[in-house]
């Protein structure tokens, strides 16, 4: 399956910067697939190790007697793979084993800086948020990885002439056939349905995209994983009960009244101070996405951020999907009632975020709220999400007024367009993912 961080592995394979990678990613978005896709096909000498299976190098790296070029040298022995042979990479799974190894890529990275190297893990944001060694900040190159969004998803179908159209109207504010248009808000809501997971798409497509062959076991799986996975990497049981208790909560939450993340409503009397260690665990592992209420819709938007008010969203809305028990029926008939716009809300903030996109929304008091915030060379402009087509809307007119953007976003189920007396240019909600920052 073709996946977009690709290239960006590209960008750091012919990068003169030589660091060491680091995929980050929630379990199953498919970081070990495309990792192994990468090296096979643009190294000529490619080897793998899985530290859950190589207890070895574990040890070796345990030893305190040895130094790091010893350390090297016996890597390479153990391995029977010289790395420092020309167009060699060296793939090492399940790191956060060892955070021993971890600590001496900063090694790697001076003394070897011609050696590739690339890691990944379950669970290894957590990990590395909670390790005991020293991490060798600037010494390796990060990149966050998520599930499949929806251009990734009609890739996987073999929709690229629909993609194409797509682009060629966002690109041009142009409508869309009408027919083109009712296809690609059918696959949108298949998207809804399925998510983003890799194992969810490829079932999909194994049933011939029909929807009720699919087997939505798939994303139970998931869900119980990342359950039994809260246990890890936590200081008790306490803590890991806090986990899922806020994990458990989000789906009931994106549709709060207040327009953010309520600690009373994970349980009665709960303080923000009691979660602080379970909301990071969340958003380390990216099993969250997190939106901040900015201040002010200035520019730069992280200076205007106010931390401690905020919106989570389910990094998948698949996942989402199968949380709140949505009917596929109820959603191929756009028929979710008061939770449309709810629902819909989390599916943009996941297209945004898997777009490289940082999560921002405004909100006056008790005025107007704008749901997204881009920052990009047209200076801060305003996105507001509708889950249908009705898109009147008192909120982006007040925004409008008070702080004159360039132009502002509208996304709905409406055909594109531009209308230039509102400033307002309409982007299907197929569309979200031609949304930049750049």
């Amino acid at each position: 399956m073709y996946r977009k961080i690709y290239k960006k592995l590209l960008d750091w394979k012919n990068a003169d910067e030589r660091k060491p990678l680091m995929l980050l990613g929630a379990r199953q978005v498919g970081k070990t697939y495309i990792i192994e896709e990468f090296c096979k096909s643009e190294f000529s000498k490619f080897k793998k190790v899985n530290l859950f299976q190589d207890k070895q190098i574990v040890s070796l790296y345990q030893d305190a007697t040895l130094s790091s070029d010893e350390k090297y040298n016996y890597l390479k022995t153990l391995l029977e793979f010289d790395l420092d042979m020309p167009d060699t990479i060296l793939f090492i799974d399940e790191i956060q084993e060892c955070e021993e190894l971890i600590s001496e890529l900063k090694y790697f990275c001076e003394e070897h800086n011609s050696v590739k190297i690339i890691c990944a893990g379950s669970l290894l944001g957590v990990k590395l948020k909670r390790t005991k060694m020293s991490f060798p900040v600037g010494k390796v190159k990060m990149l966050s990885m998520y599930p499949m969004d929806f251009e990734e998803f009609l890739i996987a179908l073999n929709k690229k002439m629909l993609l194409d159209e797509i682009r060629n109207c966002f690109n041009n504010n142009k409508m869309m056939n009408e027919a083109l248009h009712n296809l690609a808000l059918t696959y949108y809501r298949y998207y809804l349905i399925c998510g983003g997971m890799p194992e969810s798409v490829k079932n999909f497509i194994s049933v011939n995209c029909d929807i009720v062959k699919y087997d939505s076991s798939i994303k139970k799986d998931i869900i119980e994983a990342y359950l039994k996975d809260m246990k890890k990497y936590v200081s008790n049981l306490n803590e890991a009960l806090k986990i899922e208790k806020v994990y458990n909560s989000i789906p009931k939450q994106i549709s709060n009244e207040s327009k953010k993340f309520q600690f009373s409503k994970i349980e009665k009397n709960a303080k923000s101070r009691d979660y602080e260690l379970p909301l990071d665990w969340l958003d380390a592992a990216l099993l969250v996405l997190a939106s901040y209420r900015v201040s002010l819709p200035e520019k730069p938007l992280a200076a205007y951020k106010e931390d401690d008010t905020f919106k989570l969203f389910i990094n998948d809305t698949g996942l989402l999907n199968y949380m709140l028990k949505i009917r596929p029926a109820d959603i191929l008939d756009d028929d979710l009632s008061l939770f449309k716009g709810a629902f819909v809300e989390n599916y943009v903030a996941s297209q945004l975020a898997a777009n490289g996109i940082d999560l921002y929304y405004w909100l006056s008091d008790g005025i107007a709220e704008i749901d997204f915030l881009l920052y990009n060379d047209d200076g801060i402009i305003p996105v507001e999400v509708k889950a249908a087509n009705n898109t009147q809307s008192k909120s982006l007119k007040t925004y409008m007024e008070k702080f004159k953007p360039k132009y502002a976003i509208r996304i709905s189920t409406k055909n594109f367009g531009y209308n230039a007396e509102t400033k307002i240019k309409s982007i299907p909600l197929y569309a979200v993912f031609c949304l930049k920052n750049d």
